[in-house]
């Protein structure tokens, strides 16, 4: 039994009203470090939207299947929220289009070739064959995650 999974995207909608709507209080900060007294109760109000949204009318959210990107911190069920706006650096993980599908890799130019690079050892990178139908679709700007 083959237990590898391709990565894909599934776009999730957000009415932006009710997401405008949601509100989270920060009771305070914690350290990765060495604990900190500087931490103490703080009341402040946290908007997800204003965080994790940089250009509101290119902005997505999509849901992930599969294990293609578990080495870039990215799992099944993951949510992405992907900027179509950002144009993508040399590390950027991106949400493409290739001949009717969605998927999440980096992309790398290796010699004169294109390729969809995984982040699991368990898979190869794809070449992108000439005359395919690929589409860069935007740049994933933030992984939501559970913990447990």
């Amino acid at each position: 039994m083959n237990s590898k999974k391709k990565n894909s995207v599934t776009p999730l909608s957000v009415d932006n009203k009710e997401f405008d709507s949601i509100r989270l209080t920060v009771e305070g900060f914690v350290t990765a470090g060495f604990p900190s007294p500087a931490g103490d109760y703080i009341d402040n109000e946290l908007n997800l939207k204003a965080l994790l949204v940089r250009n509101e009318s290119s902005t997505f959210f999509v849901q992930v299947t599969g294990n293609s990107m578990q080495d870039a911190n990215i799992f099944d069920g993951d949510i992405l929220v992907v900027d179509k706006s950002l144009n993508p650096s040399k590390d950027s993980i991106l949400v493409c289009f290739i001949d009717g599908e969605f998927t999440v890799k980096r992309v790398s130019k290796i010699g004169k070739d294109f390729f969809l690079i995984p982040a699991n050892k368990e898979f190869k990178p794809i070449r992108i064959e000439e005359g395919a139908d690929f589409r860069l679709w935007g740049v994933v700007t933030y992984v939501i995650h559970k913990i447990q």
